[in-house]
């Protein structure tokens, strides 16, 4: 351990409240100074069908532009050249968003693929209602080459807490000891050859436009999902896998490897305090990745993917700490869901990020494990922490440069007076990896303040 560690090791949190219909403010639901402003239950019909999708027209007008590694950015340009474009170009990316819930405080961005331009959907995202225990909850849905989050329609406030349950889940991992299950290998349907087509961070992007063209590699030994993530940029939604990298703050998320190359993960044993390797006979390959990610150090500048910090139950890590690249928290089991669920929550304080997940876990049971890390701790920062520019003065700036067969560029890091207003997500913001299903419930924001009649 290198620096100093805040973890705090708890049993289960009850929130104490009740559900009140067609209220901004419930006051009457608090959990530690925390005061509920926003709560979907799901109730109310999911109804998307009647919004219209849209092309995404690509480029700085398009309302789904970021920056440099959007899906026709710079990036791709300078590695897949005119091959990129033709690749790009054999199909249409068609999106909506659709905000929900009260004041339609929560949006649901999808991206599916259109592969003939008759402008209906090849691939599938879907958020819709469904019933559990005889109680309203949501399902979303997902092909590997389309994606769909759910996340804040609007910036987060200075400080805040947000939590949600998940009831089920099907992303990959092992089932009773297998990767294969349910005529699926990691939760991907075989049927097909699916591949990252057509974005991949070098290599050759020549060749037939389709998933069967093997210069694009196959995904299938790759699964996951987002529990919960804090993103850097206004109106999150559905990328390309290189994109997210370079964009998250803090986040919780699965990636379920059926690959050999799974060795090099670990998994903390929260009874014990020791790692075992994800290719272990005792793992599931159902792990939790809690990370606060690295604002000063990047683990693969060719793509400006951040250095990760972790907090766990075996102590805390730095990248360059250990032999595994990934560290984490403990292994949910899916097994024991809907009857079991978990919960996921995010907290900003005025001085630090907060990350909590409960629910029954692998070896220790029912638990509640919380993390907390200063915006800046031992020297080291949390990537982007800045909701306004007076929060940061340019310290942790850098340039990196992006070099491919067709060209170079150079993008500042972390400039001074840049600001970025938290966002949260949760579901599968990659469109060209990740399949299968999660239930999802109580979706909820909290603001500090006390309970009004109190």
């Amino acid at each position: 351990m290198i620096h100093k560690r805040k973890i705090f090791f708890i049993g289960l949190v009850f929130l104490l409240g009740f559900t009140f219909i067609d209220i901004k403010i419930a006051a009457a639901e608090e959990e530690d100074g925390w005061k509920l402003m926003y709560h979907e239950d799901f109730r109310d019909v999911l109804s998307f069908d009647e919004i219209p999708w849209e092309i995404d027209s690509y480029g700085d007008n398009s309302p789904w532009h970021v920056d440099h590694l959007d899906d026709d950015g710079e990036f791709f340009q300078i590695q897949g050249g005119t091959d990129f474009e033709k690749q790009l170009e054999s199909f249409d990316l068609l999106r909506k968003r659709a905000s929900f819930g009260e004041d339609g405080w929560l949006t649901a961005e999808f991206a599916v693929r259109d592969y003939d331009k008759d402008g209906h959907p090849d691939t599938e995202a879907s958020f819709t209602n469904v019933s559990q225990d005889n109680q309203q909850a949501a399902e979303l849905t997902t092909s590997f080459d389309s994606g769909l989050i759910i996340r804040s329609t609007e910036a987060l406030p200075s400080e805040y807490r947000v939590e949600y349950t998940l009831k089920g889940i099907d992303f990959g991992g092992k089932r009773d000891g297998s990767f294969d299950y349910d005529d699926k290998h990691n939760g991907y349907t075989i049927d097909e050859r699916k591949s990252n087509f057509p974005w991949k961070r070098q290599g050759d992007f020549s060749g037939e436009s389709s998933h069967l063209n093997t210069n694009f590699g196959d995904v299938t030994q790759e699964n996951g999902y987002y529990f919960l993530s804090i993103m850097d940029y206004e109106n999150p939604a559905p990328h390309n896998n290189i994109f997210i990298h370079n964009h998250r703050k803090v986040g919780m998320d699965a990636y379920n490897v059926s690959s050999s190359w799974n060795s090099g993960y670990a998994v903390c044993n929260p009874q014990t305090g020791e790692l075992y390797s994800q290719a272990d006979e005792q793992s599931s390959n159902n792990a939790i990745n809690g990370i606060f990610f690295a604002g000063d150090t990047f683990r693969d500048e060719s793509i400006g993917y951040n250095s990760f910090m972790f907090e766990t139950e075996c102590g805390s890590f730095y990248d360059d700490d250990t032999e595994y690249s990934i560290i984490s928290n403990a292994e949910i089991q899916p097994e024991l869901m809907p009857e079991e669920s978990y919960t996921f929550a995010i907290e900003r304080t005025d001085n630090s990020y907060v990350m909590e997940m409960s629910g029954n876990f692998k070896h220790v049971g029912q638990q509640t494990f919380r993390y907390e890390r200063d915006f800046i701790e031992d020297g080291r920062p949390i990537w982007h922490y800045n909701n306004t520019p007076e929060e940061y003065n340019g310290e942790f700036n850098s340039t990196l440069t992006f070099e491919g067969p067709h060209g170079n560029y150079s993008v500042e890091q972390w400039p001074e007076d840049s600001a970025y207003p938290d966002y949260f997500l949760l579901g599968i913001p990659h469109i060209n990896y990740y399949e299968g299903s999660a239930v999802i419930d109580d979706v909820k924001l909290f603001v500090p303040g006390q309970n009004e009649f109190e």
